[in-house]
C-alpha cells in the first residue's frame, strides 16, 4: 500500500513518476524486517530519492485503494489454497513454530474482511516513520551521494522498534498425513526440522552446519530399485529468520509414492550418519559452494547482498573468511558428526497433503504419531 497514495499525490502519479524516470521500486515486508529497493539511473537520482522519502512519511492508504487490495488477496488467497505445494508450506510452518507464534501464523480469508485501515497506519507509524532505518547503495554512485542522503533522509526518526523472542510451541505429532480429494493424484511433502540461526555463536563462528546441508542431496531423476515409479528429486533450503530458523525439504510427488519419498529422504540421513563421504564427493561440495561465495561477489549489487546479511545478523566481515576455512578444511569424519548430530528422524517433522479441490478443503482425514 505505499505505493497507493501519498497527501499531495494518487497511486497513478506515484507510478507514473518511477516509469517516467525508467526506474523500478520494490517494497517487500519479512517477519522481522521490510524492504523499499529502488533500481535508477545515476542522472535521476536527485529526482527519485524525494518520492523515495515520501512513500516512507507520507504514504495515507485510502480506504478505496485498500478495499481493491483486500479483494484482490483474498482472490489470490482462494487460488493458491487449491494448490497442495501452498497448503504443505503455510502448515510445516505451524508445525515447526505453534499457530500463535508470528513464523507460524499465516493468513486466512476473514482476516481481510476483518483488516481495518486504522491498524495498517497504526503499523506504518511505529516501523517505517519512527521506525530503525538503514540504508545500503551500490552501483555507479554519483560523488555527492553522501549529501543527497543526508539532505532527503537525515532527519527520519531511528528507532529501535523491534520484535522480542517469542518461545516457539511445535507439534507434538511429527508425522501428518492430509487428503481432501480422494480422487488427487499430486501430493506435497514438507520434512522440516529446527536449526541454528546466524545469531548462533557456532554458526557465526564456523559456518560447518552448511557444509552437511549441503552435502544432504539426493540424485536428481534417480529411479530407486523396487520403487515403481518412483523417481525423486527435492529441493531443501534454510528458511532463516533472525530469532528461530528451520532445515526443510520440499518435493512434489504423485500421491501414490509420497510415503515412499519421505523413506528414501530418512534412507539418505541414515547413509550420512553411518558412512563417510567420499572425498571425490566432498570435493565437488567444496568447489560448488566456493563457486557460490565467488558468484555472490560479482558485481557492486552482488557484493552489497552479502554485505546486507553480514550487517543485518549482526556478524562481522570475518564471518566470511571462517567460512572460507571451514569450507577448504572440513573433512569427512566432522561431517559425519555433524549428520549425527542434525540428520535425526526424530528431530524432523513430516507433513504430506494431497489436494485438487476447494469443496473439502482444510478437512483433516487423520494423523499419525511418527513414533
Amino acid at each position: 500500500m505505499l505505493r497507493n497514495g501519498t497527501s499531495n499525490k494518487t497511486a497513478f502519479q506515484i507510478n507514473e513518476h518511477f516509469e517516467y524516470y525508467g526506474s523500478y521500486l520494490n517494497r517487500a515486508c519479512y517477519n522481522e524486517t521490510s524492504t523499499i529497493t529502488l533500481h535508477c539511473l545515476t542522472k535521476h537520482i536527485n529526482e527519485l530519492l524525494p518520492a523515495v522519502k515520501e512513500l516512507i512519511t507520507d504514504s495515507v492508504m485510502p480506504e478505496d485503494e485498500l478495499a481493491t487490495y483486500k479483494q484482490n488477496m483474498k482472490q489470490r488467497l482462494k487460488v493458491n489454497l487449491k494448490k497442495s505445494d501452498f497448503v504443505a508450506g503455510r502448515q510445516i510452518d505451524v508445525c515447526l513454530y505453534g499457530e500463535n507464534h508470528p513464523y507460524g501464523k499465516y493468513s486466512k480469508l476473514e482476516d481481510f474482511d476483518t483488516l481495518q485501515r486504522e491498524q495498517l497506519t497504526g503499523f506504518y507509524n511505529r516501523y517505517y516513520k519512527q521506525g530503525k532505518h538503514i540504508m545500503f547503495v551500490a552501483g555507479k554512485l554519483p560523488a555527492n551521494l553522501e549529501t543527497l542522503l543526508n539532505h532527503h533522509f537525515g532527519d527520519l526518526a531511528n528507532g529501535t522498534a523491534g520484535l522480542s523472542p517469542i518461545a516457539i510451541q511445535p507439534a507434538t505429532e511429527k508425522k501428518y498425513r492430509i487428503t481432501n480429494d480422494e480422487n488427487g493424484v499430486q501430493g506435497s511433502v514438507r520434512i522440516a526440522r529446527p536449526f541454528l540461526t546466524a545469531i548462533t555463536p557456532t554458526f557465526k563462528s564456523t559456518g560447518a552446519e552448511r557444509i552437511i546441508w549441503r552435502i544432504f542431496r539426493l540424485p536428481v531423476d534417480e529411479q530407486y530399485p523396487g520403487r515403481q515409479g518412483l523417481h525423486l528429486w527435492y529441493i531443501q533450503f534454510l528458511q532463516n529468520h533472525v530469532h528461530d530458523s528451520a532445515w526443510v525439504i520440499s518435493t512434489e510427488a504423485g500421491k501414490d509414492v509420497c510415503e515412499a519419498t519421505i523413506e528414501e529422504v530418512y534412507k539418505e540421513m541414515k547413509l550420512l550418519r553411518e558412512e563417510l563421504v567420499d572425498e571425490e564427493e566432498l570435493l565437488l561440495v567444496r568447489n560448488y559452494m566456493m563457486g557460490g561465495l565467488l558468484g555472490d561477489l560479482d558485481g557492486p549489487f552482488q557484493i552489497i547482498g552479502r554485505w546486507k546479511n553480514i550487517i543485518l545478523n549482526n556478524l562481522t566481515e570475518q564471518y566470511f573468511y571462517d567460512t572460507i576455512k571451514t569450507i577448504k578444511n572440513i573433512s569427512a569424519e566432522e561431517i559425519q558428526a555433524l549428520a549425527q548430530k542434525y540428520l535425526q528422524p526424530e528431530d524432523f517433522m513430516s507433513w504430506w497433503w494431497c489436494s485438487t479441490s476447494t469443496q473439502r478443503l482444510g478437512e483433516k482425514r487423520y494423523t499419525e504419531n511418527n513414533n
